[in-house]
């Protein structure tokens, strides 16, 4: 089974993150966890390599897999940026608040829904805040259900190519985020269902450093360029969540303003990506 430009990508990631851990001299437990992790991906892209003859199941998980790993990929860069040296972290985010307040004057992140405290408006934005996640994952699922395999793993290209991207900047330049070092608003706009559905998921689980650029704005702008590439009207089904979500990522309070615009930057990129490479990888699998 040939392997596609996700494949490369993926494997290029993790063999970053090897190289980081070591580079760093991280000998916990964890790391040699995150270490046998990399390469356990490596193992699995040479089963897909020498798997001439692929079944159907075979190619339903060279197909999805990206999407169950990058889960892990996230909560593997909480590991590697908990055992940051105390300070570089708050000085990251110390830079990145300069620049907001330079080219806004303040900061939006924490300004916003304070100055409009609108039950609905947070209601709103919060439930797009989750949508991310049926945003990302449903489009190649239903595209695949409808038959069209190339157009899910377009879809997933763009997705997984933005991710990491943005995984590439957390490791080396980790920032935490308003989410981490603002107080959370408090009152009704705080506690409409859907604020109290995002922090919920977020208490479950959530990687310190994962702030700058906006990896939920990037896959998502990503997913939706990929979307629109491959049938339109999915597309256009997409486009609202995102342009719901990158509103929601300021005023909820999870992400500074220049969090969002590198999002979209990466979104781009990785869009453009899987546009540019989509058919060589279907070649490659239909060879």
């Amino acid at each position: 089974m040939a392997l596609t430009p996700t494949d490369y990508a993926l494997a290029g990631y993790h063999l970053f993150l090897a190289i980081v851990i070591l580079a760093r001299g991280m000998r916990t437990a964890d790391h040699v966890w995150l270490l046998f992790a990399c390469l356990l991906v490596g193992v699995l892209l040479v089963a897909f390599r020498i798997n001439r003859r692929p079944s159907r199941f075979g190619r339903l998980v060279h197909t999805f897999y990206p999407l169950v790993l990058f889960a892990g990929m996230y909560s593997a860069l909480g590991v590697l940026n908990a055992a940051l040296p105390p300070g570089q972290i708050g000085g990251n985010e110390a830079l990145v608040q300069g620049w907001e307040a330079a080219l806004f004057g303040g900061q939006p992140s924490y300004d916003l829904i304070r100055r409009y405290p609108s039950v609905f408006l947070s209601g709103l934005l919060h439930l797009a805040y989750f949508a991310y996640y049926p945003t990302i994952l449903l489009p190649a699922p239903c595209l695949a259900a409808r038959g069209d395999w190339t157009g899910a793993r377009r879809v997933i290209g763009a997705t997984i190519t933005a991710f990491v991207l943005c995984y590439v900047v957390f490791a080396l330049f980790p920032v935490a985020g308003p989410n981490w070092v603002f107080d959370h608003p408090t009152g009704p706009v705080r506690e409409v269902w859907s604020a109290r559905l995002v922090y919920g998921i977020l208490g479950l689980g959530s990687s310190v450093g994962t702030a700058f650029p906006s990896s939920h704005v990037a896959a998502t702008c990503a997913t939706v360029i990929a979307a629109f590439q491959v049938r339109r009207s999915l597309g256009w089904i997409t486009l609202v969540p995102f342009v719901l979500l990158t509103i929601a990522v300021v005023y909820c309070q999870m992400h500074y303003v220049v969090d969002a615009v590198g999002g979209l930057v990466i979104g781009g990129v990785a869009g453009a990506f899987a546009a540019r490479t989509s058919g060589w990888a279907a070649e490659r699998l239909s060879g």
